[in-house]
């Protein structure tokens, strides 16, 4: 058994002073809210003098790790870089993601991610399918050579084998037909979500389709949808009136303004969710390039703070964190409570994909994924499935 003493722990939903958890076979084993040394002498006992001990962070939105893309190589070994990468920070469970590409690509991806889903089933559970069925107006950076209405056949085609893979398929409603939208509601795997991204949508379209109850989540909040407006509210005003659709939001001080966010979570409260929508990160990749699609990093003028990847039309193409750069952005600069911060990163994201009941929380019986914080919110151990990971690295320097 492994002891974590004298921690300040977040359950999830309250904070314990001075408590122990106890860790064995994979598992969280005891939550107490007094110190405790340990039963007998094959213990492990650590000592976290007063530091925080959380549940490990969900990242529902990321790309690559810090070499590898998984647009680039679609394989098993890139997925396993990936949570490699993230996991080092206190990602412990994430969703390898993939943008506007082939139905080839997305296919090898959906393969990969199998694979490795079957080892490390809490870890990477899933992919996140980015695209290419958006509207063209709200492409952001993705190319051009395959944002694209589906081909005849391709729905088919994408969900008769691994469709269980798929955990989230982005996409913009308003581009496909009523039997399109039929094929992908028929075909897809239950756990399949449906998030409406990239959209050019009206108000009463992002609604019509929210209140299907099709599509109960939005892909990064204000990027890449129609803002909103006096006399046409938008996506953007759909997802603020709907009282149960969810939305990602990109935390790191360049895809939103700090009041954009503050605004977003006093509208949404826990329909609101942390995403990285890394690129690359730990560290970052200098520039990268696959086809048309173009992008270098840019580093903050404060060396403390993350850069972000640009593509060669100046347009945002995405972030280079971690999703704990994002928590230290709420926490410290939005001026969000760190209850609230841990819960757009952990607790919520684990409810959305169906697995609330073994990830986001520290109590028995819970996936031992945890992650071991200093009071300047810098990760200095992590645990996955109770085995503690290589020495994480700060994304931030």
């Amino acid at each position: 058994m492994i002891y974590c003493i004298n921690a300040t722990v977040f359950t999830g939903t309250e904070w314990l002073e001075n408590a122990s958890v106890g860790i064995a076979d994979g598992r969280i084993q005891s939550v107490l809210p007094t110190p405790f040394e340990g039963n007998n002498e094959t213990d492990t006992v650590i000592d976290f003098q007063g530091d925080y001990l959380v549940p490990g962070l969900i990242d529902l939105q990321l790309y690559g790790g810090s070499t590898w893309f998984l647009n680039e190589q679609p394989t098993p070994d890139t997925v396993r870089h990936i949570y490699g990468t993230h996991s080092r920070n206190g990602t412990t469970t994430l969703l390898p993601t993939i943008h506007s590409t082939s139905l080839e690509v997305m296919q090898q991806a959906m393969a990969a991610v199998q694979v490795v889903r079957s080892e490390n089933p809490y870890g990477v559970p899933g992919l996140h399918i980015e695209g290419p069925y958006f509207n063209p107006i709200k492409r952001g950076a993705h190319s051009t050579a395959y944002v694209r209405t589906p081909a005849e056949g391709e729905l088919e085609a994408l969900f008769s084998t691994n469709a269980d893979a798929i955990r989230i398929l982005t996409l913009a409603p308003e581009i496909l037909t009523p039997d399109q939208l039929t094929t992908i509601k028929n075909r897809k795997h239950d756990h399949t979500l449906l998030s409406l991204g990239h959209s050019n949508a009206t108000y009463q379209q992002a609604t019509d389709a929210f209140n299907t109850g099709f599509i109960p989540l939005a892909t990064h909040l204000y990027n890449a949808m129609r803002g909103f407006e006096s006399r046409e509210p938008g996506v953007v005003g759909a997802v603020f009136d709907h009282p149960d659709v969810r939305a990602s939001i990109i935390a790191d001080g360049y895809h939103c303004d700090l009041a954009a966010i503050r605004i977003a979570h006093k509208q949404l409260g826990e329909r609101l969710f942390l995403i990285s929508d890394a690129l690359f990160a730990n560290p970052p990749r200098p520039e990268f390039t696959l086809g048309q699609f173009v992008v270098h990093y840019e580093a903050d003028s404060n060396p403390q703070r993350p850069g972000c990847y640009v593509n060669d039309e100046g347009k945002l193409a995405g972030s280079a964190i971690t999703l704990i750069d994002c928590v230290r952005v709420c926490v410290d600069r939005v001026e969000l409570s760190l209850t609230d911060a841990l819960r757009m990163a952990s607790t919520i994201p684990a409810d959305i994909i169906g697995l609330g009941d073994q990830l986001g929380a520290i109590r028995p019986g819970y996936v031992a994924n945890l992650l071991r914080l200093n009071r300047s919110l810098t990760p200095i151990s992590v645990w996955a499935s109770g085995l503690q990971l290589p020495s994480p690295t700060n994304t931030a320097q």
